[in-house]
């Protein structure tokens, strides 16, 4: 369908963009974040949902603890919530906590710590263990059942006529995202712009995944290789962005030139649906609603909704997240950081960045990003990092320090994980 095709297009990219910058915020100051955790019975099986104490009967148990539950069409419980955090699960029933936002690091230590606490608390008497790690430790993604949501069945459909990564991203990975705010259009493409350069350094800064598809790993960083082919449409760096002159305009466009999977109709009932947002809404124009959906059918490496999600990390045990919290608020919410940055990242490409991230795939710490050893880049990060909190609250540097140690060792948890096996 040609644009002239679409009397509703102008109208469309303007609702995006409202949408976008309806998330600026007159200060940057709060974080959002969500962990995915894996469950296994003690000899490595997985746990799925629909079987007895299964995640199903998991999200029963919370309902003590968050009381407000989500239910399907077909009245399957898919998630719980209380003010400040929602427990949901991924496709493969991955267990999902996003919490927030904070504005105190501690406070959101406490809230990951003791949410932990009590899942291990309810499944530990029937055998189950609970890990924050990047890809399931035992299982090929083919093997791992998907939970009874139509929308995980479409992807599925779709993302696995594209190749394996697809079935891999959705079933077996498990990763640790940060969201911040922005002040305004400047301040959010500035920052976005950032964290995507980023991409390959936090990514091996995070790697915890020590197997792939019920096998030891054959290199470093396995979520990024996944999330590289698993739909070139919809992952990796959003086409331009990297460019001067980028616009929102210019992001609005790309969402609606994008195949949807699933469209939903006006009761909220999804069907699959190969047609680009912008065919799906050619003579109508989008709700925020729409708007919604749409945005969360893509999985950039960054990713803007009304905040800027940063996603490249694995899952991690708590004190790791935090530091990488940490280290990501004194990054971007200190204009000092942000600027010193700026500086170093000037003229990156998305061919830079997809060079970088091959390098330390295949090298790790001996890798090099945009023409520098990354070991440089990692210590001059963690400096950077930890004189911005030191400008905006000294009292939550020693919070790097999980991060800062594993930096400082040239060593990741993946790599401490197989030492230890070895």
């Amino acid at each position: 369908m040609t644009l002239e095709a679409q009397p509703a297009r102008a109208a469309n990219v303007a609702a995006i963009v409202d949408f976008y910058e309806s998330g600026i915020k007159p200060e940057a100051e709060l974080l959002g974040i969500e962990l995915e955790h894996i469950l296994t019975k003690a000899d490595g099986a997985p746990v799925s949902y629909s079987e007895p104490y299964g995640v199903k009967w998991l999200l029963e148990q919370l309902r003590t603890e968050y009381p407000q539950a989500t239910y399907d069409a077909d009245d399957d419980l898919i998630g719980v919530a209380r003010e400040g955090g929602a427990v949901t699960i991924e496709p493969a029933a991955q267990l999902e906590l996003s919490a927030g936002p904070f504005c105190k690091l501690a406070d959101a230590k406490a809230t990951f710590c003791t949410f932990e606490d009590e899942v291990r608390r309810i499944i530990a008497p029937h055998g189950m263990q609970l890990h924050a790690i990047g890809y399931h430790p035992t299982m090929r993604a083919a093997d791992l059942e998907l939970i009874p949501k139509q929308r995980y069945d479409f992807m599925n459909r779709y993302l696995g006529a594209i190749g394996n990564f697809g079935i891999a991203m959705m079933r077996g990975s498990a990763a640790a995202q940060i969201s911040l705010d922005y002040t305004s259009v400047g301040d959010c493409l500035r920052k976005m712009r950032i964290a995507y350069a980023l991409v390959p350094l936090f990514a091996l800064m995070c790697d915890s995944a020590t197997a792939f598809e019920g096998a030891p790993r054959t290199h470093q960083m396995v979520r990024t290789e996944i999330w590289e082919f698993c739909d070139p449409d919809r992952c990796g760096t959003v086409p331009g962005i990297m460019e001067p002159g980028f616009t929102l305009e210019r992001y609005a466009e790309y969402i609606l030139d994008t195949p949807a999977i699933v469209a939903l109709d006006a009761d909220g009932v999804p069907s699959y649906d190969e047609r680009t947002f912008g065919e799906i809404f050619a003579d109508t124009p989008m709700t925020r609603a729409n708007v919604e959906h749409a945005l969360s059918m893509f999985f950039n490496d960054v990713r803007l909704k009304t905040y800027i999600e940063i996603r490249p990390a694995d899952s991690m045990p708590v004190p790791y997240v935090i530091a990488y919290a940490a280290l990501i608020k004194g990054l971007f919410y200190c204009e000092a950081s942000l600027d010193a940055l700026d500086r170093l990242f000037a003229g990156v490409t998305a061919a830079d960045i997809e060079a970088a991230k091959a390098s330390l795939m295949e090298h790790g710490y001996r890798g090099s990003a945009y023409e520098r050893p990354v070991a440089d880049l990692a210590d001059e990060l963690m400096r950077l990092g930890e004189a911005g909190l030191e400008e905006l609250d000294a009292s939550e540097v020693p919070l790097l320090a999980p991060l800062g140690e594993l930096v400082a060792a040239r060593e990741t948890l993946a790599a401490r994980a197989e030492t230890r096996v070895s």
